[in-house]
């Protein structure tokens, strides 16, 4: 019987399991639903099966830089409760999950779930995942991730609250990966603390300017006061008020907040570092993850929980 990819669908969402057991599962039964549930069962990968449908929005991202400082891999991983962000077993699975990253060249979560898992090639990504939500009891789920590589640089990381958000500063440089290591970790607690949108403004998309500025646009000609100025002062309070803008979402425009002065700019920053250790320095581009963000958050119910429990 010929195995369809609305079959998998169908037992996938039955069981929990993954998309490649549950299509091995239906190859193994000649497509018998019934009989496909019971092997998944059997095998212990339909354990996710009633979790599947809650919300996994705490958990932790991991960073893992290589030893050459010239690759380097950030994740995000989700468990139910923040109980088991903290559990030590869930860490040192995520720190796998990142490994597992820097060493594939996957860039698909499809791809990269049906991986043989590192530390045992006779299971995939996706079924230690499954292996994992049976021991530890709640729904886990691997949400993204993303590998930096840089031939001509280095990689600076930084996680900040235990894994509540992580950042991949990629930076282009002669100098050594000892000689910029501080300067990457400033800049990724930058990034971590301030939530840039764009390294610089070369950027930024002109669709994104001109949308701006029909915003600020539409503002002021809105205001009774503001919209009686001339035309060629309304622009200009518009370029002011977009430059202000790129100041703030932009990486190398924003204020550095270890600057002494207050006034020094990231860029400004890094030019004094480069300048210090006699070779350049260009950041190149930035990775943030902050876990659960864009993610519905579970708001549990203490009394009827307690009700349900106890068959009230």
């Amino acid at each position: 019987m010929a195995i369809t990819a609305a079959m998998v669908k169908e037992l996938r969402e039955m069981t929990g399991a993954g998309m490649m057991d549950c299509k091995k599962a239906l190859n193994e039964v000649d497509g018998d639903m019934d009989k496909a549930v019971e092997f998944l069962r059997e095998k212990g990968l339909a354990a996710a099966a009633k979790k599947a449908s809650r919300i996994a929005a705490e958990g932790i991202v991991a960073t893992l830089v290589s030893d050459d400082k010239k690759s380097a891999a950030i994740v995000e991983v989700n468990a139910e409760t923040d109980f088991v962000a903290k559990n030590e077993v869930f860490q040192s699975y995520v720190a796998r999950v990142a490994a597992q990253v820097l060493a594939s060249n996957n860039t698909t979560m499809e791809a990269f779930m049906a991986e043989p898992w590192i530390d045992d090639a006779s299971f995939t990504v996706e079924q230690e995942l499954s292996q994992m939500v049976a021991k530890i009891g709640e729904k886990l789920s691997i949400r993204r991730f993303e590998k930096v590589t840089n031939e001509n640089g280095v990689i600076a990381s930084y996680i900040h609250a235990g894994g509540k958000i992580g950042v991949l500063v990629n930076m282009d440089t002669t100098a050594s990966a000892e000689a910029v290591e501080e300067c990457g970790k400033n800049v990724c607690m930058q990034v971590a603390a301030l939530k840039p949108q764009f390294t610089n403004r070369n950027e930024v998309s002109a669709e994104h300017i001109a949308h701006e500025k029909e915003i600020l646009l539409a503002q002021i000609m809105n205001d009774p006061k503001e919209s009686q100025k001339p035309a060629k002062v309304i622009d200009g309070i518009v370029t002011g008020r977009i430059n202000k803008e790129l100041k703030e979402i932009c990486l190398l425009d924003q204020v550095y907040v270890k600057a002494e002065d207050g006034k020094q700019s990231v860029g400004k920053y890094v030019e004094s570092v480069a300048k210090e250790v006699g070779a350049p320095i260009a950041v190149k581009s930035f990775v943030r993850f902050e876990t659960g963000e864009g993610m519905e958050k579970r708001e549990d119910d203490f009394a009827a929980e307690v009700a349900k429990q106890a068959g009230m």
